[in-house]
């Protein structure tokens, strides 16, 4: 299939979104052209779901970064915190830079179904993402107790209080998943901007790109719908937003 009939697929809803690859690329291109540094000075951390299909699609030319380190669980919200986010903070180089690349995921199969791909060797689809997926149910289900949240189930159980509270939101949608995934993006969005706040770096940028990062079919690839991307200049604190000025 034709790289544009793979994204004619996807762009019935997301409809700028481009392949992983080609946004990896264009990133690469913005680092050495606009920040004039070369990707080994730049450090990169995801924040996305730790579900194996990421592993599997996420492009190879990330590895021209130093990292990655994990700082996403399920569906992608950054469940190592504070001490994760310091962590790698100072393991940048002085004259280099923070990367971080965040959000949930969702599927989209070669027949527009979403919330469903056709995983490697796998004779079925199978849901994508499947936390996302089983949160939703359990909204829709009502069984979903606000305040719980056990140490067995520590990530789901955060992800559930996440969606309950755009109950309405999320319940009207034309396609409620769809909606949980943005709800579920705006959640992280919000924490690693609080966890970029709090953090001391020893470098000169910080460079925010947030996505929904979609997975297709084995024969397809995935895909990534930016929705931020801003980079911090540490020494003034200026931060400016690129998302138009240079999509990804």
């Amino acid at each position: 299939m034709r790289k544009r009939d793979k994204l004619n697929i996807i762009r019935q809803y997301y409809p700028n979104a481009s392949t992983t690859i080609d946004s990896v690329n264009r990133l690469i291109d913005f680092v050495e052209e606009q920040l004039d540094l070369e990707p080994n000075q730049v450090m990169l951390a995801d924040s996305i779901c730790s579900d194996d299909v990421n592993s599997i699609q996420y492009p190879v030319r990330t590895h021209e970064f130093l990292g990655p380190f994990k700082m996403g669980g399920l569906d992608g919200f950054p469940f190592t915190g504070l001490t994760g986010m310091g962590a790698f903070a100072s393991h940048v180089p002085d004259e280099g830079a923070v990367f971080i690349y965040y959000g949930p995921h969702i599927g989209i199969s070669k027949e527009g179904i979403v919330g469903e791909i056709h995983r490697f060797g796998q004779s079925k689809n199978s849901g994508c993402c499947g936390a996302a997926r089983a949160a939703l149910g359990k909204l829709q289900n009502n069984q979903i107790q606000e305040g719980n949240i056990t140490e067995m189930d520590y990530q789901m159980n955060i992800l559930e209080q996440i969606v309950l509270k755009e109950k309405n939101r999320i319940t009207s949608a034309t396609v409620p998943l769809y909606e949980t995934t943005e709800v579920i993006y705006e959640a992280i969005d919000k924490r690693i901007n609080e966890l970029v706040k709090a953090t001391a770096y020893n470098c000169k940028y910080v460079i925010l790109v947030g996505a929904i990062l979609i997975n297709s079919d084995t024969d397809i690839g995935s895909f990534s719908a930016t929705k931020r991307f801003d980079v911090i200049e540490l020494a003034t604190g200026k931060r400016i937003d690129y998302l138009n000025k240079y999509p990804l």
